[in-house]
């Protein structure tokens, strides 16, 4: 049995406890000798992937874990390189990071906030982790986030898209690959204007946390920016799995769109419900209904089927791009797996790389010196472009995708087709911007 094997199955284990609801006090400790948390003394090193296994964002996990592992088989000089050969920086040449085999351990979120903390701590204490991965919610990223701070270890997010993450609960610890709520709205807005025109009344439906909050408010104000008037916005608890009763006031409210700031397993059911009950069939203010899908993802529209036709939307990536760095990560991704990836799956593999790349051009695993190579490195190569790790807050500039979902798709993979690739110019905003303000990046933690 292999190390990766023991570690493996303890934070299974592990994670069995904290999916129990008990929550680990954040003590972490250091040795006195080490300069920084879990700093590598043999000849491989730990990083912990924490995504949901379970819950209403498993499909999302399970895709985000498929791809980490092809990273690390990347990085360890396994199979084909895949972006390895089209990455603009040249540092990784497929022998680990710093000379050391990667190996992994992994936790599931639940997407729960406190199971994520508890999983992300035992990975962190019990395997050495020196880095975490992964993740389909805000919530948890924010609760991730926080802890890895604590800590003293790099926290690479996976599929988060609050404006918060990198907003007023952003640390100096934490970076973001994935774009946000307002970079959503900002692309939308100009799109929806031009197909559904500027005298629109719109009635949201949220899911009550943080990724849905700030996604209502960016679509809210980018729309009503452009002319549209807000009748409602209702919020729905995550664990809603039937919207019936939240989609039957639509009907007689007097909006003509209805906007779902759902995801995963939420969305395909509310999208469902909102199918069954005619919504699309209806001409309301001398203007056929429309439904909004704010975020989408290709595992969504997949699980949603015919009811995602002609539904606009955004996304961070998509797998049909026909730059090299996609096509490199599209074809190792699907030779091993069968299918194309998510974008939430091109977003944790990016990461893994940049921050393995980090730790080549930094010298070291130490996480203040891997923050400061990440801080401000502009890259091609990884499948969005050209992209800036913008330095005031850890978040990533790229174009964003505005999508559609087919109306005529030739099989189960291409049921979205790209509409507009938004220009980054566009999606741009100052690190001050209201929508972002309150939080304090602060001080990188090495943790020791």
């Amino acid at each position: 049995m292999t190390k990766s094997d023991v570690t493996r199955r303890g934070v299974l284990k592990s994670g069995a406890v904290a999916g129990a609801g008990v929550a680990l006090p954040t003590i972490f400790t250091a040795s006195s000798a080490a300069a920084y948390t879990n700093e590598p003394t043999g000849g491989s090193v730990t990083l912990g992937f924490n995504v949901p296994q379970t819950g209403p964002y498993a499909d999302e996990g399970n895709d985000e874990l498929l791809a980490q592992q092809l990273a690390v088989e990347h990085l360890n000089g396994e199979g084909d390189g895949g972006c390895l050969n089209t990455f603009t920086s040249k540092a990784l040449k497929g022998n680990g990071i710093l000379g050391k085999k990667v190996e992994f351990v992994t936790g599931d979120t639940q997407t729960k906030s406190d199971a994520a903390r508890a999983s992300a701590k035992s990975m962190i204490e019990k395997d050495g982790a020196i880095m975490i991965n992964g993740g389909s919610s805000s919530g948890v990223a924010v609760a991730v986030q926080g802890l890895c701070q604590e800590a003293g270890v790099i926290f690479m997010a996976g599929l988060t898209h609050a404006n918060d993450t990198t907003g007023k609960d952003k640390k100096a610890n934490g970076f973001r690959h994935f774009f946000n709520a307002y970079m959503s709205g900002a692309a939308l807005a100009p799109v929806l204007a031009a197909e559904m025109g500027k005298e629109r009344r719109a009635y949201h439906l949220t899911a009550d946390y943080n990724w849905g909050w700030t996604q209502e408010e960016s679509i809210v104000a980018s729309t009503e920016a452009m002319g549209w008037e807000t009748v409602n916005t209702v919020k729905t608890p995550l664990a809603s799995t039937d919207f019936s009763s939240y989609i039957a006031p639509v009907l007689n409210s007097g909006a003509d769109v209805l906007v779902l700031n759902h995801y995963g397993g939420n969305m395909v059911n509310s999208l469902t419900n909102a199918i069954q009950f005619g919504l699309l069939d209806k001409v309301v203010n001398n203007k056929d209904f429309k439904i909004v899908v704010p975020l989408y993802s290709e595992l969504m529209a997949a699980g949603a089927g015919e009811n995602i036709k002609g539904v606009l939307g955004s996304m961070n990536w998509n797998w049909q791009l026909q730059d090299e760095g996609t096509k490199a990560f599209v074809k190792s991704f699907g030779e091993k797996y069968g299918k194309p990836p998510s974008n939430s799956a091109q977003t944790c593999y990016a990461q893994v790389l940049l921050y393995a790349d980090a730790c080549e051009r930094a010298g070291t695993f130490n996480p203040c010196g891997v923050a400061e190579a990440l801080e401000g490195f502009e890259f091609d190569g990884l499948g969005n472009g050209k992209t800036l790790y913008r330095a005031d807050d850890h978040q990533c500039f790229k174009d964003v995708l505005v999508v559609r979902g087919a109306l005529n798709p030739t099989n189960a993979y291409d049921t979205l087709e790209i509409v507009e690739v938004t220009p980054v110019e566009q999606v741009t905003y100052a690190p001050d911007h209201p929508m972002f303000a309150g939080g304090d990046l602060g001080k990188c933690n090495p943790g020791a």
